[in-house]
C-alpha cells in the first residue's frame, strides 16, 4: 500500500510527478545494445583470440581478427551500438592497432555503469568521474612507459611483432615485423621526423606463393604487364621514364559526329593523317631520349591504339598502359619526375631515371618492377603474396596494423608492456586513488578500475586458461611491485612481459582508454531517442 501512496505524498510537496521510467528504459536499451556489440568482438582479443568469418551480402567472405574490420562489416542498426563501431574506427585512425581492445574496454565500462545506475547514482556524476579517472589513467600509463629511440631497431620490431601476433598471419611475424619497420623508417622524412604518411607505403597484393614470399621493393611495382601487342621491349636498362596524361591516338572532335567518306583516296588521306599525327608525337617523345612510357587510363578515348603501339614498339619504347589515376601522385613522387599533360610540354627535365625496368613473372601473372631509381622520393612498395585471396587480404590488414604501430612509435616515442600488464597496474593504482576520493566519485572511480580488468580476464579466457586464478595472481604480483608482470599466453603463466618482448606503443593504450571513456560518457548522457520521420 505504502508504495502506491509514495508518489502522491511526494507530489503534494512539490506539486509535480516526474516519470523517470522511460529515460531509464532508453538508457538501458542503449547500454545493452552497445554491450552486445562489444561481446561480439571480445573473443577475438589477444594472440589466442578467435577469428571471425564475415559473409557479406554480395557473397564475398572475409576472415579477419581486426576489430575495426569486423565492426565495419557488421550491420548495426541500433544508434548507440553504431557509436561503438565509430569508436573502433577512430582508434584505427589515431593508433591503427588496439581496435578490439577499445571496444572491449567500452563494453566493460558500460557494464559497470549499469550497476552504478541501478544504485541510483546520477548519470552526470558517473560521467564526470569517468572523465577524471581516464585523465588519471593516462598519467599512470605515461609514468610506466619506457622511452625508445628510432635508431633502436630491435624495440620497434618487438612492438610490430606483438601487434602481428594476434593476427591470422602470426606465424610470419618474424618476416613481416622487420619489413614494416624498414618500410616506415625509409619513408620518415628527416625534415619532419614526427610525421609519417602511410600513403607513401604502397601495398601491392599478388596471388600465388605464400606469405613468406612477401618482400619490400625499393622502387615501384605495377600489378600489370607490359603491353606486348606489337612485340615491344619488355626489359629496359638505363630507363628514362615519362608519366604521360595525354593519349597517343588520333584526336576526336568534341561533338558527336559521323563523317561519311565516299571516296577511297579521301579514306587513304584520313589514315595517312592519323599515321603522321601519331608518328609526329612519337618522334617528339623519342627526341628526349625517353624509352619507358607510363600511360594514364583515359576516359575520353583510347589512350593508345594498335597503330601507336606498333610505332612505339618500333621506336624501342617500353609501354605500360592503364595506370590508375590515383597512382599518378605516388609514381611521380617515387620517380622524382613530373606528369606530362600535353605532348608540347614533353621535355627531358620532366623524365624520371632508373637503372632497370623489367617484367617479372610471378605466380600466374606478371608484374613490372622499376628498380635503381635515381633521386628516389621517400616512398616504398611492399609486394604481398598469399596462397588465396582471404590470406592476402588479411595479410594486408595485419601489415597495415604493424605499420601503424611503428608510426605510433615515431609520433610518440614511448613503449609500454603488453599482455594485460598496464591494465592491471591501472586498476590497482586507480583503486588506491578511489580510496582517497570522497562521496560518489570514489564509487565511480572504483568501478572504472574494476572495468579495466576485463582486458587481462579476456586475454586469459581466450587462451583457455582459468581467468579468475590468473587475474588474482596478476593483482597479487602487481601489489608486490612487479609493474611489468603480465600474462604470457604461450607458457600459460604470469611472467615479466617486457623481458618476453611483448610490448606496445604508449599511444595505443592511452588513446584506447580516452576514446572508450569518451564514448561511454556520450552513451550515458543520452536519455531519449527521438526518431524523425
Amino acid at each position: 500500500m505504502a508504495a502506491s501512496v509514495a508518489p502522491l505524498a511526494r507530489s503534494s510537496k512539490t506539486e509535480s510527478y516526474v516519470d523517470n521510467k522511460r529515460k531509464d528504459d532508453i538508457r538501458l536499451a542503449n547500454i545493452v545494445a552497445a554491450r552486445a556489440v562489444a561481446d561480439a568482438v571480445r573473443t577475438s582479443l589477444g594472440p589466442k583470440g578467435m577469428d571471425k568469418m564475415i559473409s557479406t551480402a554480395s557473397g564475398e567472405v572475409i576472415i579477419t581478427n581486426d576489430g575495426a574490420t569486423i565492426l565495419n562489416k557488421m550491420e548495426v542498426l541500433q544508434p548507440a551500438a553504431k557509436m561503438l563501431v565509430e569508436l573502433s574506427k577512430s582508434q584505427d585512425v589515431v593508433a591503427g592497432d588496439g581496435t578490439t581492445t577499445v571496444v572491449v574496454i567500452a563494453g566493460a565500462l558500460l557494464k559497470q555503469c549499469l550497476l552504478l545506475l541501478s544504485h541510483g547514482i546520477h548519470p552526470t556524476i558517473i560521467s564526470d568521474s569517468l572523465h577524471k579517472a581516464s585523465i588519471k589513467a593516462v598519467d599512470v600509463l605515461t609514468a610506466m612507459a619506457v622511452p625508445v629511440e628510432l635508431s633502436d631497431r630491435e624495440s620497434l620490431i618487438k612492438s610490430a611483432s606483438t601487434s602481428l601476433n594476434s593476427k591470422v598471419v602470426s606465424q610470419y611475424s618474424t618476416l613481416l615485423a622487420p619489413l614494416a619497420v624498414d618500410a616506415v623508417l625509409f619513408v620518415v622524412d628527416p625534415a619532419k621526423p614526427d610525421l609519417v604518411d602511410l600513403r607513401d607505403v604502397k601495398i601491392v597484393k599478388k596471388l600465388g606463393g605464400t606469405v613468406d614470399d612477401t618482400e619490400l621493393v625499393k622502387g615501384l611495382v605495377f600489378d600489370k604487364k607490359v603491353s606486348h601487342s606489337a612485340g615491344g621491349p619488355t626489359r629496359m636498362e638505363n630507363a628514362k621514364i615519362a608519366v604521360i596524361q595525354f593519349q597517343i591516338s588520333p584526336p576526336k572532335t568534341d561533338i558527336e559526329q559521323s563523317i561519311v567518306v565516299s571516296d577511297y583516296t579521301q579514306m587513304d588521306r584520313i589514315l595517312k593523317e592519323e599515321r603522321n599525327y601519331i608518328l609526329g608525337m612519337i618522334k617528339k617523345i623519342k627526341a628526349t631520349g625517353c624509352n619507358v612510357l607510363l600511360i594514364q587510363k583515359s576516359i575520353l578515348r583510347d589512350a593508345v591504339t594498335d597503330l601507336s603501339l606498333h610505332y612505339l614498339a618500333k621506336a624501342k619504347i617500353l609501354v605500360i598502359k592503364d595506370v590508375e589515376r590515383d597512382d599518378i601522385e605516388f609514381i611521380t613522387k617515387t620517380l622524382n619526375c613530373l606528369p606530362i599533360a600535353n605532348i608540347e610540354h614533353f621535355r627531358v627535365e620532366k623524365l624520371g631515371f632508373a637503372d632497370c625496368v623489367e617484367e617479372v613473372s610471378l605466380g600466374d601473372g606478371k608484374i613490372v618492377k622499376i628498380t635503381g631509381i635515381k633521386d628516389m622520393g621517400r616512398t616504398t612498395t611492399v609486394l604481398v603474396r598469399g596462397s588465396n585471396q582471404l590470406v592476402l587480404d588479411e595479410a594486408e590488414r595485419s601489415l597495415h596494423d604493424a605499420l601503424c604501430v611503428v608510426r605510433c612509435l615515431v609520433n610518440k616515442r614511448f613503449l609500454i608492456a603488453g599482455g594485460g600488464a598496464p591494465e592491471i597496474e591501472l586498476s590497482r593504482q586507480l583503486g588506491a586513488w578511489a580510496k582517497v576520493l570522497q562521496g560518489m566519485e570514489s564509487y565511480c572511480v572504483r568501478s572504472f578500475a574494476e572495468a579495466l580488468e576485463v582486458i587481462p580476464y579476456t586475454l586469459s579466457e581466450n587462451a583457455g586458461l582459468n581467468p579468475i586464478t590468473i587475474v588474482t595472481e596478476l593483482r597479487n604480483r602487481h601489489a608486490q611491485g612487479e609493474i611489468n608482470a603480465g600474462i604470457n599466453v604461450r607458457k600459460g603463466q604470469i611472467t615479466n612481459i617486457l623481458e618476453e618482448n611483448v610490448v606496445q606503443p604508449l599511444l595505443v593504450s592511452t588513446s584506447a582508454i580516452t576514446l572508450a571513456t569518451e564514448c561511454v560518457r556520450m552513451i550515458l548522457k543520452i536519455d531519449d531517442i527521438v526518431t524523425v520521420r
